[in-house]
């Protein structure tokens, strides 16, 4: 037997004689250890531990609608939109975009999942506003490095090398909320992939209280045939 397979025999040992707890453990010996990541596997371990009939749940989503929205960490669409496990899809990246991928997501959603309307959700104070895709590009050239941003914009402080692969890249940055979600209702509208029969609902989250406010233009454009 390898080293290698003999340590994972005993850690196999250690679990099976120590319980899910120890596996955390286990794990976390054998990695570099941050904050985050130890917060992170005991929340799952809670999470685990009363986890109930969940596992039962079926693989479509029992409302049968699909949300598209933004990475933002203060949306939480669960809250928003009064969701609980299985109850929908939701899609997000930077922006809430209506990006390839995420064209991509909503039709496996419809086509093989069943999800019968969907929501374009984007917001107000979103980091997409400010930048564009200029001042993105300009920045990963000089370094990978978080940058910083104050009253006069944004500045690279790395120490580099950066990369100029991000001139091929599409930021989709936003101007404006009410026109991006018109924009990406009527993309996702136009796509010969989606079906007519699927309405598009177009909104804007507000960071400020929580609000979901209709976008009419937008929800109009994705009226269903």
């Amino acid at each position: 037997m390898t080293a290698s397979a003999t340590l994972r025999a005993e850690l196999e040992r250690r679990t099976l004689a120590r319980g899910p707890a120890a596996e955390i453990r286990i794990h976390l010996e054998e990695r570099v250890v941050t904050k985050i990541l130890t917060e992170v596997l005991a929340a799952n371990e809670t999470y685990a531990g009363d986890f109930g009939d969940k596992g039962k749940l079926p693989l479509s989503p029992a409302r049968r609608f699909a949300i598209l929205t933004c990475m933002d960490a203060r949306l939480d669409p669960a809250k928003f939109a009064g969701l609980k496990e299985g109850d929908a899809h939701v899609i997000r990246n930077a922006g809430g975009r209506a990006s390839d991928d995420a064209i991509r997501s909503l039709v496996i959603s419809h086509k093989l999942l069943g999800t019968e309307e969907w929501f374009v959700v984007h917001h107000t104070d979103c980091g997409m506003e400010l930048f564009t895709d200029e001042v993105m590009r300009q920045l990963l050239k000089q370094s990978l490095d978080t940058a910083k941003f104050d009253a006069d914009g944004w500045h690279d402080v790395g120490r580099g090398p950066g990369s100029a692969e991000a001139d091929f890249i599409d930021w989709l940055t936003i101007r404006n909320q009410a026109e991006s979600v018109l924009s990406d209702v009527r993309r996702i509208r136009a796509h010969p992939l989606v079906p007519a029969s699927v309405p598009i609902y177009g909104y804007v989250y507000d960071v400020k209280n929580g609000r979901l406010v209709e976008v009419p233009e937008a929800t109009k454009a994705g009226r269903a045939a």
